[in-house]
């Protein structure tokens, strides 16, 4: 069976992300803590389904958690890390690990990140798990003016990858 964005998106019943693509959330653990560092106390661990198409991709933007990337189906997925240094990592969400893809990608806590599907048509169904877990509160989403001046050498790719 030859599968699709549209598929995934009404087999999973994904919904619009804020920093764009569709996401569903799919596991919030039980157990909560308390992690030096954070307003208050989060989960231990969440997971989401996240839909990416080529033409949207998501917007920079960093968390205070580890993510790991899953890749599930369609094309490869680049994620774009700027980490707190400055420092530009291109990473390949995929299948093909002979061509540089990686089946999971870690975006360290506090490192800027943004993503697209850069095949014609394309799309790349990724499963993302959070630790702690996610939470509203632990979410910066770029201004393209700000992260731009903090970053100049990045300035191109961070006016494609934002929203404002």
């Amino acid at each position: 069976m030859k599968t699709s964005a549209a598929y995934w998106r009404e087999t999973l019943q994904l919904t619009q992300h804020i920093e764009g693509g569709s996401f569903r959330e799919t596991y919030r653990a039980p157990m909560a803590i308390q992690p030096d560092g954070f307003a208050g106390p989060r989960n231990v661990s969440t997971a989401i389904y996240f839909l990416l198409e080529d033409g949207d991709f998501s917007a920079f933007h960093r968390i205070a958690s580890d993510e790991m990337w899953h890749f599930y189906d369609g094309t490869p997925l680049h994620i774009y890390e700027i980490r707190p240094d400055g420092t530009l990592k291109v990473h390949l969400l995929g299948r093909n690990i002979r061509n540089g893809e990686q089946l999971q990608v870690l975006i360290p806590a506090g490192s800027w990140f943004a993503s697209s599907v850069e095949e014609s048509g394309g799309y790349c169904l990724a499963g993302c798990t959070v630790a702690p877990g996610f939470d509203f509160a632990d979410f910066e989403l770029a201004s393209r003016a700000t992260l731009g001046a903090r970053f100049p050498q990045h300035a191109q790719l961070i006016a494609l990858l934002t929203r404002s």
